[in-house]
């Protein structure tokens, strides 16, 4: 029996030990919050009966003790409570409903009470109570209740807080206007907190030394990584919608410079309401400091050459190719035709098509450009109106090792695509090349040069046979962010692994576009296009990749050179220092999108052309790299290799 009571008290002890956690307190049932109101309500009247003895100088009324007739208003008081349901609402989580829903119980009761006394009044010429008491009354039990409620709740919010206090990043939110305080007060009132809120930054300077939510406003009089570290904050929210891209740019390098992380809201429109807003805040990435003009689409003319229409996209689950396919999904074709050799990634398009447009009609098709007879079957069966064609091999480093499988893929992949959409008579058919193949210096960049070459020869020999049932168009750009073995998908997976990011040469510059905007122009150029165009794109400024590189460690959050390390590794076969400039204006013609351009490129005679190009697929097949390359090269006389093999072969073309 003693050992029972001895283990009894000592979990008793143990358990009076422990932190109480506030955050597994269960809500109070509503009567015990019933019972507490009441209690106020009581301790409201003592105090009233006190204040009103004391004015009065009453020793009558220093008893302060209610009697049984003054408690007739406590009973008022909670029979309005119940009416009104006060009770109902969770304390900690009071807001200015139960403020209202306090004052109506308060200002009934005190009608009802002076209604009471009146009539008993009347009745017995007795007061049950002073009308002056039932005044302070009043107003005492509700600034009582309500400061209850106010109390409870900062205890909760400020027990919570301390929890999460180390978690929590200090933040600075750029803007002032609508969408700024509602991301601010949203933040605020979110629990568990990730974020918390030190103040709003306004550019104007119109509301210096005024407050938001009790929050600081903060001029931007100076740059804002000096604001953030003058307000102890480590991160910044961008929240203001009006900003420019270049003022954007601008914070953000500023911010990154100085290792602030920075961060962008959502509109509150756009805010899921599934999932919570901390989650919702995005970092910056690289994509969105690009400097780069956002592309307006011309959406009649591209609605016109896809609506209602049969569309085949060739290496549709690529990075390119798929995206083709999400964007033109968009536009409502009659049909759409997904068309792969990689059967996994094949699986993912269509299951995302699947999933977000359930009603559209679509296929995916397993096949390889390379076989001719399986490009004619496809094209025999559905007869598509306009083919996108980005299947192709795109690394160049793979295919200096591999330039039997660059010829057959774009090359000839390109030329059995081509020649299939001329024989069903396709509408249009759209070809999605490279800037490489300016003045190649790889064998993936000649391959590409090689296959414009030969689509706009196939539209010159139609024009002359006057057979233009299809219109051949090609669309060349540069390096797209975020495609598969792209630079910046590889810095990432690199600081992941903890560093150090590779670069091939410190001077080496590359002009970058996002997919979204590469498939957007390559859409409307497809559009725009009447038949044997080159279109390019103006890929905007050029862009250090050392540069970069340094922005996506910062990005990460992470300082270059310290944390996380840059390499030099030098470069690899085939890679210029520098890419060609696509918008060159003396050999170029503009379009009413001044992001598209037309080249003035010269055009090869059909039958050579193809002649050569049946010769260099024989060759792929069956002789070595050096005569493929050779070959490459007698095509495309401008193909000089870069710190390649190759090189020594420039030296033996005639």
């Amino acid at each position: 029996m003693f050992k029972k009571l001895k283990q009894a008290l000592s979990q008793v002890l143990e358990s009076s030990r422990k932190k109480i956690d506030f955050k597994n307190i269960n809500y109070l049932p509503r009567w015990a919050i019933l019972c507490f109101d009441s209690t106020i309500l009581l301790i409201a009247l003592m105090i009233t009966k006190i204040i009103i003895g004391n004015l009065q100088n009453d020793t009558i009324y220093l008893s302060y003790l209610p009697t049984s007739q003054e408690l007739i208003v406590i009973l008022v008081n909670v029979l309005f409570f119940i009416f009104f349901r006060t009770y109902a609402g969770l304390i900690r989580h009071s807001t200015f409903i139960d403020a209202v829903k306090f004052f109506l119980a308060s200002a009934a009761t005190l009608i009802t009470s002076l209604g009471i006394h009146y009539v008993y009044f009347l009745a017995t010429k007795e007061s049950i109570f002073l009308i002056p008491e039932i005044l302070v009354y009043s107003i005492i039990s509700f600034c009582g209740l309500f400061l209850f409620r106010i109390l409870v709740k900062y205890i909760f919010e400020a027990y919570l807080s301390s929890q999460y206090k180390e978690n929590q990043l200090n933040v600075l939110v750029y803007g002032t206007d609508e969408n700024a305080i509602a991301i601010a007060s949203a933040l605020k009132a979110e629990k568990p907190s990730r974020y918390k809120v030190l103040g709003f930054i306004d550019k104007a300077g119109k509301n210096k030394s005024k407050e938001i939510l009790g929050l600081p406003i903060v001029h931007l009089h100076r740059k804002v990584a000096v604001i953030l570290r003058a307000n102890s904050a480590q991160a910044l929210i961008i929240a203001d919608n009006n900003l420019t891209k270049e003022e954007s740019i601008a914070i953000v390098d500023n911010c990154l410079e100085y290792n602030f992380k920075v961060f962008r809201a959502p509109l509150i429109s756009d805010i899921e309401n599934n999932k919570s807003l901390s989650n919702q805040i995005q970092k910056i990435q690289i994509e969105d400091i690009l400097e780069r003009d956002p592309i307006t689409l011309d959406n009649k003319l591209v609605a016109k050459e896809i609506y209602n229409k049969i569309i085949l996209v060739t290496g549709g689950a690529g990075s390119i190719g798929s995206e083709i396919v999400r964007q033109v999904a968009n536009y409502k074709p009659k049909k759409l035709l997904i068309l792969d050799n990689a059967e996994t990634p094949l699986y993912r398009i269509h299951h995302e098509i699947n999933q977000n447009f359930p009603d559209l009609d679509f296929e995916a098709i397993i096949s390889d450009v390379r076989n001719r007879k399986t490009v004619n079957e496809v094209f025999n069966t559905h007869k598509p109106n306009v083919v996108y064609h980005a299947a192709a091999y795109k690394h160049v480093p793979l295919m200096e090792k591999h330039p039997s499988q660059a010829v057959l893929a774009n090359v000839i992949g390109s030329k059995n695509v081509a020649d299939m959409a001329s024989k069903y008579d396709a509408e249009k058919f759209v070809m999605v090349s490279t800037d490489k193949a300016v003045n190649p210096s790889n064998v993936m960049g000649a391959s590409k040069r090689i296959a414009e070459i030969y689509i706009q020869a196939l539209q010159a020999k139609l024009k002359l046979e006057n057979k233009i049932n299809t219109q051949f168009v090609t669309t060349r750009f540069g390096n797209v962010l975020g495609s598969n073995g792209s630079v910046v998908p590889l810095f990432k997976k690199q600081i992941e692994e903890g560093g150090p990011l590779t670069i091939t040469h410190p001077d080496i510059i590359r002009y970058f576009m996002t997919i979204p905007e590469a498939c957007q122009l390559v859409i409307e150029a497809g559009a725009m296009g009447n038949g044997g165009e080159v279109f390019i794109f103006d890929m905007g400024e050029a862009v250090k990749i050392i540069d970069l590189a340094k922005k996506i460690i910062r990005l990460a959050g992470f300082t270059p050179y310290k944390e996380i390390d840059i390499e030099v590794i030098g470069l690899r076969p085939g890679e210029k220092l520098y890419e060609e400039l696509l918008n060159d204006k003396s050999e170029t013609l503009p379009t009413y999108n001044e992001k598209i351009m037309i080249a003035k490129i010269e055009c090869y005679d059909y039958n050579l052309i193809n002649k050569l190009i049946l010769d260099l697929e024989s060759i792929a097949k069956e002789g070595t790299k050096n005569e493929i390359v050779l070959k490459m090269k007698d095509i495309v006389p401008e193909f000089l290799s870069m710190n390649s093999d190759f090189e020594r072969l420039d030296k033996k073309i005639v």
